[in-house]
């Protein structure tokens, strides 16, 4: 029982640096190509293209939501916000990494903006769960967004209160969600990446709240002569 109990709180906590896993110096294998969309998953991107990295539960539903937005280059599944470096799935699944599930999400902003990705991503999960989402329990589960530059970070917290004010309408909790400047992000294994393209009737947890996210519109910027 003690056993089964410190598992649970490991999943449910995360470990400090010192705590986590050793890891590895070398990257672990993955794919060459995107499934669906052809092109190379760890680049090179075309020039112009932005990056963005969203935690959302499960990366194999929450991948395949970015992949059908036009304007999305390639996504990649992967493992972001923790300490080990080049983990295996089974790694970041024991709660010991400090990783959490994320995709990433290579983009053209002059087709989809920076904010219509922030509106899909709080509008297809609960972000006030904590350390879960669904019946997928565990840090790695946890709601996240790992920023690139401070443009997507402001972007990203005025979003956040945005929702929480209309989640706070509709008697929902208070959201959960990390917001963080983005570290190393670390490509999961071949089999992960698309995976519910390759397997159609695989796993999906995602399950958002029904409740529509407003994002505040960006202040214009003045003209110049």
């Amino acid at each position: 029982m003690f056993f089964l109990s410190d598992m649970l709180n490991k999943k449910l906590n995360l470990p400090k640096p010192q705590e986590a896993l050793p890891g590895r110096a070398k990257p672990i294998p993955t794919a060459a190509k995107h499934y669906v969309l052809k092109h190379p998953l760890k680049g090179p991107y075309p020039d112009g293209m932005e990056t963005a990295l969203f935690a959302l539960g499960c990366f194999w539903g929450a991948e395949r939501l970015f992949w059908q937005v036009e304007g999305v280059w390639v996504t990649a599944s992967g493992y972001s916000g923790g300490f080990t470096p080049n983990p295996t799935y089974q790694e970041t699944c024991t709660g010991l990494t400090g990783h959490a599930e994320t995709v990433l999400v290579v983009f053209d902003p002059k087709v989809v903006s920076y904010a219509t990705l922030l509106k899909i991503f709080w509008e297809a999960h609960d972000p006030t769960q904590g350390m879960r989402q669904g019946n997928d329990v565990g840090t790695t589960y946890r709601s996240a967004i790992y920023t690139f530059n401070e443009a997507q970070y402001q972007q990203a917290v005025a979003s956040r209160d945005a929702y929480q004010a209309s989640l706070k309408g509709a008697g929902r909790d208070r959201i959960t969600t990390e917001i963080e400047p983005a570290g190393n992000f670390y490509f999961a294994e071949e089999e992960h990446q698309q995976y519910l393209a390759k397997n159609p009737n695989g796993y999906c947890g995602l399950k958002g709240t029904g409740v529509a996210c407003a994002i505040p519109t960006a202040a214009p910027v003045a003209a110049t002569a």
